[in-house]
Parts: structure tokens; C-alpha cells; sequence
């Protein structure tokens, strides 16, 4: 049984994983929400202003009365970089999938990596999921390595599973880790 307590601050050692405010569009926008690089293998464009920016963050902070919303923003060094978010989840079988994006000029610092630990963490040990999954295009393979060195096992590739924003469809890899994984 699941004990859905909502986006919760997380911090690591580097990080604090917190809710989104609406202040944080402006940096969002110029760190990772307007880059065609971040959102690439996404399901969204990227952002045209910060007002774009602003009208979501102002949505998701509805969503925080939720109690199974789980949405961070990823702060470094004070500053929003990146979120990382539950993008699906089923209570019924203590399943959360994650996804997540960050500024480029953020990449390559082991910060995603940091990142997805906390979040599986909190989800395993106070939600009590039995299972978290990544997904991410085959064409991007910096994903699969957060999700390996998070220790998800590669489970396969489910064949042009996401047609991109231009029209390609796209080979979807998917990771996992259940509770028992984690705890060794």
C-alpha cells in the first residue's frame, strides 16, 4: 500500500529538489525551457517566452493539492536547472516512471545522475513503490546511463513507441529497479 505524500523537498549532496514557484520561470526559461537541445527527444517545445514558462509553473503549482503529484525542480548552486517529475504513475501496482531534463550547460556533471537517486529513493522509502521505470528515445543514450548508473536494469527496446514533434518515429528504451534492488 502506497503513502502518497506529494513533491516533498529532497536534498542530496549537491542539491535541493523542491517544488516549483512560479518565480522560477525566468531562469527555467533561460536555463533549460526554451533550449531545442533539452527537449529534443521530448514531448514539448521548446518554451518561446517566459510568460510560456510562467503560465505552466502556475499550473503545476495547482497540481501540488495532489497528493500524488511528484514535480522538482532541480536547484544547483541556487538556481533552477532542470526538473525530473513522475510522469506515470499506478497506485494499484506501486508503479512510478520518471522523467527528467536540465539545462545543457549543466550536462555531463553527474547532476541527473544525483538527481534520479533522490527521487527513487523518497519514492521506494516513503511512498513505498514496489517499482520505478525510465523511458527515453534509443537516440539519446545519456539518459540510459543515468538510469544505469542508478543501478535500473535495461528491460528492452519497444519499437518506434514516440513519434517526435517532426514527425519520426522513435525506438523507446526502457529501465527498471524494483524496492528489493534498491535496498542491496
Amino acid at each position: 500500500m502506497l503513502t502518497h505524500k506529494g513533491t516533498q523537498t529532497i536534498k542530496t549532496e549537491r542539491l535541493i529538489l523542491r517544488r516549483f514557484t512560479v518565480d522560477d520561470a525566468n531562469l527555467a526559461f533561460k536555463n533549460w525551457e526554451s533550449d531545442e537541445r533539452v527537449t529534443k527527444y521530448l514531448s514539448w517545445d521548446p518554451h518561446k517566452s517566459p510568460e510560456e514558462t510562467r503560465n505552466l509553473f502556475a499550473e503545476w503549482c495547482e497540481a501540488y493539492e495532489n497528493p500524488t503529484t511528484y514535480n522538482w525542480a532541480i536547484e544547483y548552486e541556487g538556481q533552477p536547472i532542470g526538473s525530473i517529475s513522475v510522469v506515470k504513475i499506478n497506485s494499484n501496482h506501486e508503479y512510478a516512471e520518471l522523467g527528467y531534463c536540465m539545462g545543457f550547460d549543466f550536462w555531463g556533471k553527474g547532476i541527473m545522475t544525483e538527481a534520479v537517486k533522490g527521487v527513487i529513493g523518497f519514492l521506494f522509502e516513503e511512498v513505498g513503490m514496489h517499482r520505478v521505470a525510465i523511458c527515453h528515445a534509443s537516440q539519446n543514450p545519456a539518459s540510459g546511463k543515468v538510469a544505469e548508473k542508478c543501478g535500473l536494469t535495461l528491460e528492452g527496446t519497444q519499437r518506434e513507441r514516440f513519434k517526435s514533434r517532426w514527425g519520426e518515429y522513435l525506438d523507446i528504451k526502457m529501465w527498471s529497479i524494483l524496492k528489493n534492488e534498491w535496498n542491496k
